[in-house]
């Protein structure tokens, strides 16, 4: 006889919850993500993104009216951290809500390394990111920054402790 017990994924109100507390989190509680205004794009595990307008007041060029450079470091910096975040929920897939908000405050960025590849003009702009390896206590990153004609403008790559 099976006496293993069967684990069952979170239910799609618990999950609702959940990406309810990711927009809260990622989009308000973050003050320079409010700032930037950085928004949800999709939750999708394999390629989550994050969006945000172009305004005058994220220009680090008013010369040429293009996007800082420390805008596009936080961006992918927050895209690599928002897909840790999704990572994590898929492989606790049993934990409810209020388990994996737990796990938050140990998260932290280890290491960044941003490629400017072209100047950040456009409308809007896109950042995803694809979980390399989701280790014990480090999960690795790579993230893209588009623009709204789909112009890659920079690259990165990212570490994150998540115990």
């Amino acid at each position: 006889m099976d006496t293993s017990i069967a684990l069952v994924r979170r239910s799609p109100e618990e999950q609702a919850s959940l990406e309810a507390m990711f927009i809260e989190i990622f989009e308000h509680r973050f003050s320079f993500n409010e700032l930037i205004g950085l928004r949800v794009e999709s939750f999708d595990p394999e390629s989550p993104r994050l969006t945000f307008d172009m305004r005058p007041q994220l220009v680090g060029s008013y010369l040429h009216n293009r996007l800082h450079g420390g805008v596009i470091a936080t961006a992918l910096d927050t895209v690599g951290g928002f897909a840790v975040a999704v990572a994590i929920t898929e492989k606790y897939a049993t934990e409810t809500a209020e388990q994996i908000a737990t796990r938050f405050g140990r998260f932290g960025t280890i290491d960044l390394r941003v490629d400017y590849l072209h100047q950040g003009i456009g409308r809007s702009f896109h950042a995803s990111a694809s979980v390399v390896r989701l280790g014990g206590r480090i999960a690795s990153v790579q993230m893209t920054l588009k623009n709204d004609a789909d112009l890659l403008i920079a690259t990165g790559t990212a570490a994150y402790i998540i115990n």
